[in-house]
């Protein structure tokens, strides 16, 4: 592996980075609240540094396996440690470790956050915060791809190890033009939906920002309140729609926008659409027969509104959901581990790797009943892998085993167990809010920097799904390099 074309590529992807601070400095610039200057000094740092890294390297031939996972580590972390500039350069934070963290919560879409008062920052971070998500929605890495064709070669190492899922699916022969339409069809939704919110009544800045965060199932929000500070039902079941789609695998959208609908046919799908189904009228119903709530559709909205938020993994908030009966908020954290599709930007398990764990325990069971059968496992009628199947129980048991980790170890920092569970499940998975003292009333402020570098470090292992992180841990990872020239 060779440490100079890691380095290469890395920089190349912080140029883009500090082009996005640029705008993010329009943004400061035409409010005038006094953040301009600092967002702009963030972005020239940002392209001095990565231009100057840049052409002291070279990159020659294609990308292989392992450079793949480095670049891809390496570059969602330097990304991160960028994006958190503008937060100490404005001085909305002060802590270097708090800015790394609200800065990693926005690019890999977990909404975690540590201000107080997110109204009272200024509108330039505020865009900030809002497109460090859309950008790390659909991926850095995917946007540089489709568009520097000549990473073509070599590319699909890094799509691999960037989309999210069991098996990254490809539209086109040339992953170039897979990331292209995936960004068309991404562009193209976050467009409809400023739309819709302006039609509602929402504010073009409002409409911007929570159109960024919802399609990267972000949560992110302009309002300390989320939304429940917009006292609209139009507004809410607008977002609960787009939730929905975000964690939705976007090859199915690029199918439905070029007229080959594949949604019905696709059991993934199926499966992701019927539980959200069953969850959200499961807590309506109880919510109502318990007179949580005052009417049926603000029941239903309540409802549907939080099981898409947590199961896409968006993490907006319209009511504190630890108020509602125990086994309700039972339900919401059984959806933590579900997440959205594969190739959706949704966070957690994933759907498919759930339906595959839940099929291959039917045929568990089936076996002791009828040792000598042969049974397959299969989605639809397709066998699947044993290669696969044995990828997904060892994700799902690293994932599981990586939560208690996490808890135990923020225990050990002084939160007591039910937040310490919360914010390891929740940060893993890219939620953002979880219970206790992180539940959805609450904020990532009042922890210690020792816990936050914890949970930022779980935040990029969860976004990019585990094994792409700890390989870098593994010594073969890095046996028989090149030198570094």
């Amino acid at each position: 592996m060779s440490l100079q074309r890691v380095l290469n590529v890395v920089c190349l992807l912080q140029v883009f980075v500090g082009l996005s601070m640029l705008s993010a400095a329009g943004v400061a610039f035409f409010f005038g609240d006094g953040d301009f200057w600092g967002i702009l000094g963030s972005g020239a740092i940002t392209l001095l540094v990565a231009s100057v890294l840049y052409r002291l390297t070279t990159f020659e031939g294609g990308i292989t396996s392992r450079e793949g996972f480095a670049i891809v580590t390496l570059a969602w972390t330097a990304t991160a440690s960028f994006g958190a500039l503008p937060y100490l350069l404005t001085e909305t934070l002060q802590s270097p470790i708090a800015a790394v963290f609200e800065s990693m919560s926005g690019f890999t879409t977990t909404g975690a956050t540590v201000f107080l008062d997110i109204e009272a920052l200024p509108h330039g971070v505020l865009f900030w915060r809002s497109l460090t998500q859309w950008l790390g929605g659909m991926g850095i890495i995917v946007l540089v791809i489709a568009v520097m064709p000549f990473l073509g070669v070599g590319g699909m190492q890094l799509f691999r190890a960037e989309v999210p899922g069991p098996t990254p699916q490809r539209l086109k022969p040339r992953i170039t033009q897979t990331a292209k339409l995936l960004w068309f069809v991404y562009v193209g939704l976050t467009a409809i939906q400023i739309v819709l919110y302006l039609l509602g009544g929402m504010s073009l800045f409002d409409s911007l920002n929570h159109s960024f965060t919802t399609l990267a199932t972000g949560g992110f929000s302009t309002k300390n309140a989320s939304f429940a500070a917009f006292d609209s039902p139009y507004i809410q079941w607008v977002t609960i729609l787009f939730m929905y789609l975000a964690g939705v695998s976007f090859f199915l959208h690029f199918r439905a926008a070029v007229g080959k609908p594949m949604y019905r046919s696709d059991h993934e799908w199926r499966f992701f659409t019927y539980l959200l189904l069953s969850a959200g009228f499961l807590i309506a119903v109880l919510n109502l027969s318990s007179g949580a709530s005052a009417g049926i559709e603000p029941a239903m909205r309540d409802a549907f509104f939080h099981v898409t938020a947590i199961a896409t993994t968006t993490g907006f908030v319209s009511t504190d959901y630890e108020l509602w009966a125990p086994g309700l908020q039972m339900i919401l954290f059984a959806l933590f581990f579900v997440g959205g599709m594969a190739g959706s930007t949704g966070g957690g398990i994933k759907a498919m790797r759930v339906l595959l764990l839940l099929k291959q325990v039917t045929n568990e069971l089936r076996k002791h009943l009828h040792p000598r059968a042969v049974l397959v496992t299969r989605i639809g009628k397709n066998p699947v892998k044993q290669e696969v199947l044995a990828n997904v129980t060892g994700f799902v048991i690293v994932y599981l085993i990586l939560c208690l980790v996490g808890a135990i170890l923020l225990a050990f920092m002084g939160m007591d167990l039910l937040s310490a569970l919360g914010a390891s499940i929740a940060t893993l998975g890219n939620v953002g809010p979880g219970f206790g003292d992180v539940g959805p009333t609450d904020n990532y402020g009042w922890l210690s920097s020792p816990a936050l570098a914890v949970l930022s470090f779980f935040m990029l292992v969860g976004r990019l799904e585990i094994f792409t992180v700890l390989l870098l841990f593994h010594p073969e990872m890095w046996k028989n390099r090149r030198s570094f020239h």
